[in-house]
């Protein structure tokens, strides 16, 4: 509070005259150079007399005469009158002044109470500026004089107080000035708001609390101001300094017959809670006094609140409430808050539950068996004036609880036979009965018109109590059918889904996949109980479209828990693994890892691993065919080589390894300082493995095997040969770790530091074996590509000699047709060639037909025509006779094809004869 009693230290506007100049430019040649005419509009005359009076004011206000009383009060309704259309930024200093010297003379005349009200009026007008620069320009100055208000609360009267808060609350309400003076304009609507941040108000207006605390009016009024004030989160932060949520907690429960005091500091303390650090906030009200004060608002609410308005305000209070039971130091219990709202469990978020000593009380009043009277079919309601709607919601509000208690009561939960309850009440929600969800509350938000709302909110009851793993608990929920009830429930949800895709029946089928998972894991019995129909009603899950997963609906949970539904009710039981391999769901899977979702590849990967240990497992991933024909070993080792970018492991360009020493060390793990554990502690080396994925790869790549991969590239097999070797890598990071570990320690002895030595040259020559084979691996390919090389352009130079000797044909061809001479030549070498390939034995008895063409008169070689005669008739049963050359008998047109010519064209012709050599 010496910051409202001594104001002066920040208050740095000087009283004197001789500021005025300085605070604003002086009066200068005009902009086109000429001189300043007397008669010009831009209020020159005016700005000076406004200064003069301003100076007047301020010198008679300091003088140590008292007997000018009334020349004082004149020459200040001079001053506002001067300045009822609007303040001028330069002049803002002078009027703070003249303001504070009021102030201070109202302990001495109460008749400066009226000027001081009406200066601070002034303050309340629209801020004017002759230029643009000038809200930045004059901003220090404007912030502290905004800020000088705040120590004005200082003043003995109610009056001055209430119109201190009335200008405030102009900031957020600005009309536009009626008038302005002439030359110059408004400034921006948030100008005022953004100087009273910058100037810090909203803590000094928090401080003057503690000076109106006992006056009613004076404190609304300020609760008022600063109700608006808080809208903001910077003056929310200037608040949180001055201690404002336990300030405002511990009036909450003064007297105001208006019950405008708790609606306004409750709304405040919600603007505190949304606009800066909740924690902060809580721990402010986490006092026993703040604590007390907030159970005696909510009780006498509780009990005397008949309006809406009073009901919103409790349970406003009774969230803030909630949010101070999160913090384990705050006074709760001895306060007596707990043990009253147990008694009228009337909110549902459970916080208290997880306090040991509440769940003791939550035991000893019956607060399981209250809850549990809800959970059965809707009924007409048991409460006098009830509607259908607010028993729902009563209803809801019962199992929502129960969803937070029954983890810490469970005893009480199997007791009470709560199971037996929730499945008859889930076989109930999924019935035909005519009932219609009101949908009217939070907790029953989706469930207008159905009973989705109650179905939602049981599972969720279910899914908190077998996510312990009680076995009491889940043999409880076997032993009554809940695995084919659960399956069941699937079907319904899924072909609500057929009619609509909405995150609540998103929700459910989540949660009962989860609660199917809890009950299945690790016992062979329910998963073959679970076996066929469960399958079945997982293969659509897995087989939903990736672009689900980003609607925002959560398809992406929901994809999650099918996949640990799988792991856990399929995989480990062969009749659920044949069968689900007969469906495909192998390739289902591989399908999705295609995808090379992070977050995906973890569990899809654990669960192939897991089903390898079927011998059928292995033909199927062998089989698979993604896009491009892409195999599973190809797609393994992709998804090695983006594992290990991620993980930053250095590597040189063509993927071989770069540091022999420590192959597959991360840049992480390469940055971390060996610190020595206990032997019991896994070391860095041995965490890494859970944390990504490559041990999964090589699991993977070890049941499928190492030889005889299809479909790897020749990087593909540099990558594998990595990947072979892994375990011997991380046995060897872990030798080094160890060495590490023992010269902190001690100096081994030379034996031991010799087998060291052998261990680590051990590691670092497998490193070197399998950098020489990967470097092996590479030459080869390089090899090959120069030999395909080769191939492809022998291939060209034989396409290019076949176009050459094409030309050349071509070339010769011409010269025949247009030079006589080079035709004979060549028809004589043609003739030659004939000749010579004619057989050197003649033929006895046998025909002689003569090629050449007699009457010939063209210039280019004879083409393929060939006159046919007849055998003579004394050579029929030579040497022909026996074969299937020989004649039959003649035909009736034999003497009309003794000679058959046939005429070409020049066309036919060059086209028979063709290239001659």
């Amino acid at each position: 509070m010496s910051s409202l009693a001594e104001p002066s230290a920040s208050r740095p506007l000087s009283r004197s005259p001789a500021r005025s100049p300085a605070l604003s430019p002086a009066l200068g040649p005009s902009r086109c150079g000429g001189e300043r005419r007397k008669g010009a509009p831009d209020g020159g005359a005016s700005q000076e007399t406004r200064s003069a009076d301003l100076n007047h004011a301020i010198r008679l206000l300091e003088g140590s005469d008292s007997n000018n009383l009334e020349e004082q009060l004149k020459v200040l309704k001079k001053v506002v009158k001067r300045f009822e259309n609007g303040l001028p930024l330069k002049d803002l200093a002078q009027i703070i002044d003249v303001l504070n010297l009021c102030a201070e003379k109202v302990n001495e005349q109460e008749a400066f109470i009226e000027p001081v009200c009406e200066l601070i009026k002034l303050c309340g007008l629209p801020f004017q500026k002759k230029k643009l620069s000038d809200e930045v320009s004059y901003s220090v100055t404007v912030s502290k004089s905004i800020a000088q208000l705040g120590y004005l609360m200082r003043v003995p009267s109610s009056q001055v107080r209430i119109q201190i808060c009335k200008c405030i609350i102009s900031f957020y309400k600005m009309d536009p000035p009626r008038k302005l003076l002439s030359g110059y304009q408004p400034t921006s609507a948030n100008y005022k708001i953004q100087m009273a941040e910058l100037g810090g108000l909203a803590e000094t207006f928090v401080l003057s609390l503690a000076l109106v605390e006992n006056e009613l009016t004076e404190k609304l009024w300020v609760l008022k101001a600063l109700q608006h004030l808080s809208s903001s989160g910077v003056n929310c932060r200037h608040m949180l300094k001055a201690q404002a949520a336990s300030r405002l907690c511990l009036y909450l429960n003064d007297v105001d017959p208006s019950g405008e005091l708790v609606f306004r500091s409750s709304e405040i303390l919600w603007n505190l809670l949304e606009n800066t650090s909740k924690e902060e906030v809580v721990n402010q009200l986490s006092s026993l006094e703040c604590v007390h004060a907030l159970k005696e608002v909510f009780v006498d609410l509780l009990l005397h609140g008949f309006r809406h308005y009073d009901r919103q305000l409790r349970n406003d209070l009774l969230v803030i409430a909630t949010l101070v039971a999160e913090n384990p130091a705050a006074p709760m219990i001895e306060s007596g808050f707990t043990t009253l709202l147990i008694v009228l469990a009337t909110y549902t978020e459970g916080i208290l539950s997880k306090d040991p000593c509440a769940v003791q009380l939550l035991s000893e009043n019956d607060v399981m068996p209250a809850l549990l009277y809800y959970i059965k079919p809707h009924q007409k309601p048991g409460f006098h004036d009830w509607s259908a709607s607010q028993y729902e919601e009563l209803q809801l509000h019962a199992i929502a609880i129960l969803a937070s208690v029954a983890p810490f009561l469970v005893d009480k939960y199997l007791s009470c036979q709560a199971n037996t309850l929730l499945l008859v009440f889930l076989e109930w929600c999924m019935g035909q009965d005519p009932f219609f969800g009101q949908g009217n509350s939070f907790h029953g938000t989706g469930g207008r018109g159905n009973k989705l709302a109650q179905m939602r909110y049981s599972l969720r009851v279910l899914r908190s109590v077998v996510s312990l793993y009680d076995d009491a608990v889940n043999l409880n929920l076997c032993d009554q059918g809940a695995i084919s009830q659960l399956l069941d429930i699937l079907k319904y949800a899924a072909n609500k889904t057929k009619e609509r895709d909405d995150a609540i029946l998103l929700e459910i089928q989540a949660d009962t996949l989860f609660i199917l998972s809890a009950l299945c894991e690790n016992d062979a019995h329910r998963k073959e109980l679970f076996s066929y129909e469960g399958v079945d009603i997982l293969i659509p899950f897995i087989q939903m479209d990736p672009k689900k997963l980003y609607s925002g609906l959560g398809h992406n949970r929901l994809l999650f828990s099918a996949l640990d539904c799988l792991w856990s009710c399929v995989v480990g039981c062969y009749i659920a693994e044949d069968y689900f391999l007969e469906q495909q769901g192998i390739f289902l899977l591989l399908d999705l890892l295609a995808l090379k979702q992070k977050n995906l590849c973890n569990i899809i990967l654990g669960i192939l691993v897991e089903f390898c240990d079927n011998p059928r497992t292995t033909f199927h991933i062998s089989t698979w065919r993604g896009e491009k024909d892409q195999t599973a070993a190809n797609l393994i080792v992709q998804l090695w080589r983006q594992e290990e970018l991620d993980l930053g492991v250095k590597r040189d360009r063509c993927g071989r390894i770069a540091d022999v020493k420590r192959p597959i060390v991360s840049s992480f793990q390469k940055q971390q300082e060996v610190i020595p554990m206990p032997a019991n502690s896994p070391s860095f080396a041995i965490v890494e493995i859970s944390e990504n994925i490559r041990a999964k790869l090589y699991l993977l790549l070890c049941k499928l095997g190492f030889e005889d991969l299809p479909g790897l590239s020749a990087k593909d097999f540099v990558t594998l040969a990595i990947i072979r070797r892994y375990l011997d890598f991380k046995v060897g990071e872990v030798w080094s770790e160890v060495c590490t570990e023992l010269k902190e320690e001690f100096r081994p002895v030379a034996s031991d530091e010799e087998a060291l030595k052998v261990i680590s040259e051990v590691s670092e020559n497998i490193g070197k074996s399998v950098a020489a084979l990967q470097t092996e691996v590479l030459e080869s390919q390089h090899r090959q590509e120069i030999r395909e090389e080769e191939k492809t352009y022998t291939k060209i130079q034989a396409v290019h000699k076949q176009k050459e000797m094409v030309n050349k044909s071509w070339e010769n061809f011409l010269t025949r047709t247009s030079n006589y001479e080079a035709l004979k030549k060549a028809k004589r070498l043609q003739e030659k060639s004939i000749e010579a390939s004619r057989s050197k034995l003649k033929t006895q008895n046998g025909a002689v037909h003569s090629t050449d063409i007699k009457g010939l008169s063209t210039t280019i070689g004879s083409g393929r025509l060939v006159t046919v005669e007849s055998t003579p008739s004394q050579l029929i049963g030579g040497p022909l006779s026996g074969t299937d050359l020989a004649l039959g008998k003649p035909s009736v047109c034999e003497g009309a094809l003794k000679k058959i010519k046939r005429v070409k064209t020049l066309d036919s012709i060059k086209k028979d004869l063709g290239p001659v050599e």
